[in-house]
């Protein structure tokens, strides 16, 4: 059975590991074997980041890689949806796994269900209810054209069935969780931590990914007011993005508050560290909504709505939009009453409980092996 999975963005690399270790533990027991390819579609804003992931997650390098076409949204889809089809034609898949929401996941449905190949798609039935968001259309897209529907949570798999899609569509866990529960009990040092003299639980950890925070100045500027009148230190991920955004002077700028560390370049597991080690988290990443929630950490979501509305309960995660009087006043909150604020239990049985992988695994084998 020939499963090829396609992904680019750091999330989808750890889900494509969690996969192909399911599909590695299937093969031992088996006899029937599972041929699970990877398709990096060199999505990740960082060109450094994607051979450490791979080497971190024990991963083998990538069967097909895709050239990054960098332009508009449009511009990249198409690019890839091409250079898809043409990789797609020559290895012919018994099924294709896409994960997330990015434009490679759009692309590699598109290619995928024009050649009439099963697409299998994870963390589908996710939805924010704000169509302005380029990934928001992308999950729309992708859910209705896939054979195979598997919700990271319960309320993504209603929201699969209010759509017509249930019949497709069963419930499988975040498959994230698993890769957070298999690396976050390691004791590792962390180079960043003792670079910036960071103490565990005594730092705030900031970081903005999405393309309205890091690439509108003004939109920055008034976030970074809050950082600056925080009375702990600020770790602030520097990605591409926002380092495109700032320029030197920009940098150079924010170098001048002893009390922000700017940190750039760092991998998965030390990420893990930076975040499990964090008195609190500031980002508009769902990602890092996720990562937050699984470790216990306090998250302030800088959106105005989620897409992982679970992660709201109990407290561990507050959607405090950008603006800057509403943020400070949340981050004061959290100093002040955290211990308080998050103390119902998070329910990780609603992402799986850390199992998502083998039953996802499972699922996918019974519906190829139906397929054919």
């Amino acid at each position: 059975m020939k499963i090829l999975s396609v992904g680019g963005t750091r999330p989808q690399i750890l889900e494509m590991a969690v996969l192909a270790k399911a599909f590695n533990e299937y093969n031992l027991h088996h006899t029937m074997q599972v041929e699970h390819r990877l398709l990096y579609t060199g999505q990740c804003d960082d060109p450094m980041m994607p051979g450490r992931f791979f080497e971190e997650l024990d991963l083998p390098d990538p069967d097909l890689l895709l050239g990054m076409h960098p332009g508009s949204p449009g511009m990249e889809t198409a690019a890839m949806l091409a250079s898809l089809e043409v990789a797609l034609l020559q290895g012919r898949p018994d099924a294709v796994l896409i994960y997330g929401d990015s434009n490679g996941t759009l692309a590699g449905a598109l290619a995928t269900v024009k050649l009439h190949i099963p697409l299998v798609r994870l963390d589908a039935g996710l939805r924010s209810f704000n169509r302005r968001m380029p990934e928001e259309m992308n999950r729309i897209v992708c859910d209705h054209v896939s054979d195979l529907l598997l919700s990271p949570t319960q309320s993504a798999l209603v929201q699969l069935q209010r759509e017509g899609l249930g019949c497709r569509a069963s419930f499988a866990g975040d498959v994230l969780l698993d890769a957070v529960a298999q690396f976050s009990d390691l004791e590792r040092q962390s180079p960043s931590l003792r670079q910036h003299g960071l103490e565990r639980r005594e730092y705030a950890l900031v970081s903005l990914h999405r393309g309205e925070s890091a690439e509108d100045i003004k939109r920055f500027r008034c976030v970074m007011h809050v950082f600056e009148r925080l009375r702990l230190p600020v770790a602030l991920l520097v990605l591409p993005r926002l380092k495109q955004l700032l320029g030197e002077e920009g940098l150079r700028l924010l170098n001048g508050h002893s009390h922000i560390r700017l940190i750039e370049g760092v991998g998965y597991l030390e990420m893990l560290i930076l975040e499990q080690r964090a008195s609190m988290i500031l980002t508009d990443s769902g990602f890092m909504q996720r990562v937050a929630y699984f470790l216990g950490v306090p998250c302030l979501t800088m959106r105005e709505e989620t897409e992982w509305v679970e992660t709201l309960h109990g407290g561990w995660n507050e959607l405090v939009g950008c603006e800057p009087l509403r943020i400070f006043t949340a981050v004061e909150r959290l100093l002040h009453f955290a211990r308080g604020r998050c103390q119902e239990p998070r329910n990780l049985s609603v992402f799986g409980e850390g199992h998502a992988g083998a039953g996802s695994a499972e699922q996918i084998i019974d519906f190829v092996r139906t397929a054919a």
